[in-house]
């Protein structure tokens, strides 16, 4: 395999969603840097694609934004799709209907990638921290490594930089996992961290959510690695059909260099997190000591319970990438002493029995829930009940300032929604960035 894919040159494609991430940057950059016309089609406005655009300033790439012209798919010879179009959009079965093959970044990359030696992860949380990890083991060992994928790098825009002994670490999200049919190609070493119920609003059933994420495994060959969660309820179920070597790593064992003294990044799901990137350092042969040293001087990942500023003994924690209710149930266990609560957003159809049950138990430590208003708002009240929510916010500005009113010393403020990000936000990164501001600003 090259650096580009062969038979690119001269052809015409359409990018369906540019998107603010980054991957549609990446994907037009490649494409345009393999000789192909490049036109993009965006539902969004050219105001909240601004970054983006500004990106591919220097290249001839056309445009349509705000709405999808059929026109468009006139004379195109392929269509790159975006890990956020759902495959049942409409201009997407046009094309479909037309005979235009259509693929994904992920498609490209693995076509494209001169390295074999590709570790991938998914799961439903964990993984960008795992993945994270997982390159700082690799670098620490002294290996030439890639990172990236999911965590907002586009790894088109990497290509450059691998060689054939690079080792490309990728965080694969179920969405971007789609991509892979098209070449029926997984990757050599895989890791599903964990599986929990997420994205229905976009996959019809947990069963389908689940067959998206088989998609790291399902090409692999017999000489492959599939590390999966000894604990997971969903793991025997992965490992039945896995057509690869099953490798198991235990989310609760001790770890070297995890917990130490003075770190600051702790809690039993980075414990997993860790435990699951040791053993995909194992599996390729890293030693122990390189495992400990990395995992001893790992800070944690931004926009997961991240510590932004304490301010007045208030503890401003930054978890806004807990777009379900389990991940605001482990940050919730892992959070001390008291607990001002920012919840709420757009509803995912998810269900909240857990995280009203992490509320209602006599051991919970949230004191306030201060709401930001979304189409999962009136559920979320309708299920925790308003015996500790303070206010409802359209103004996120108002919710950082009230919820800092609530907290006395030794409490903490934490962002951890518990939903997606869509209505106040551009992204749940948009949302982290705006609770960074509007903390850094309190006085």
């Amino acid at each position: 395999m090259g650096t580009q894919v062969m038979g690119l040159s001269g052809s015409r494609a359409l990018v369906m969603g540019l998107g603010v991430h980054g991957g549609g940057v990446g994907v037009a950059r490649y494409l345009v840097g393999s000789g192909v016309r490049v036109h993009v089609t965006d539902m969004q406005s050219p105001d909240r694609l601004g970054a983006s655009i500004d990106a591919l300033s220097d290249l001839p790439v056309g445009y349509t934004l705000g709405h999808h012209d059929t026109s468009d798919l006139d004379g195109i010879d392929f269509l790159v799709r975006n890990p956020g179009v759902p495959r049942e959009a409409p201009f997407l079965l046009e094309a479909q209907r037309r005979g235009i093959p259509i693929y994904m970044e992920m498609t490209l990359f693995f076509l494209a990638c001169p390295s074999r030696r590709i570790v991938a992860i998914t799961g439903t949380k964990g993984k960008t921290t795992t993945t994270t990890l997982t390159g700082e083991i690799f670098r620490r060992a002294g290996r030439d490594t890639v990172v990236a994928g999911n965590l907002r790098v586009s790894a088109l825009g990497q290509l450059s930089r691998i060689t054939p002994t690079t080792d490309v670490i990728l965080e694969l999200s179920s969405f971007q996992l789609e991509g892979l049919d098209a070449i029926r190609t997984s990757p050599r070493t895989a890791a599903v961290t964990n599986l929990m119920v997420d994205h229905l609003n976009r996959y019809p059933d947990m069963a389908s959510y689940m067959d998206a994420k088989r998609r790291i495994f399902i090409y692999q060959r017999p000489g492959d690695v599939l590390l999966l969660n000894r604990h997971d309820a969903y793991s025997d179920a992965f490992a039945a059909t896995a057509p690869a070597r099953v490798e198991w790593f235990n989310p609760d064992d001790a770890l070297a260099g995890f917990g130490d003294p003075g770190s600051t990044w702790g809690g039993s799901h980075n414990l997993a997190n860790a435990n699951c990137a040791a053993a995909l350092a194992r599996s390729s042969g890293i030693a122990e000591e390189a495992i400990a040293e990395a995992i001893r001087g790992f800070a944690g990942v931004p926009y997961r319970q991240e510590v932004v500023r304490v301010h007045r003994g208030v503890r401003y924690i930054n978890d806004t990438a807990a777009t379900t209710p389990d991940a605001t149930v482990a940050a919730l266990s892992s959070v001390s002493g008291p607990i001002v609560l920012l919840l709420g957003g757009a509803d995912k159809g998810l269900d909240f029995t857990g995280l009203v049950a992490s509320l209602a138990d006599p051991r919970s430590r949230v004191t306030d829930i201060v709401l930001l208003e979304g189409s999962a708002t009136d559920r979320l009240v309708a299920s925790v009940g308003a015996g500790l929510v303070r206010g409802r916010h359209r103004s996120f500005a108002d919710a950082v300032t009230q919820a800092s009113q609530l907290a006395g010393g030794g409490a903490a403020v934490l962002l951890s929604p518990g939903c997606a990000s869509f209505g106040m936000f551009v992204n749940e990164f948009d949302r982290g960035d705006q609770f960074n501001a509007l903390v850094r600003a309190l006085d």
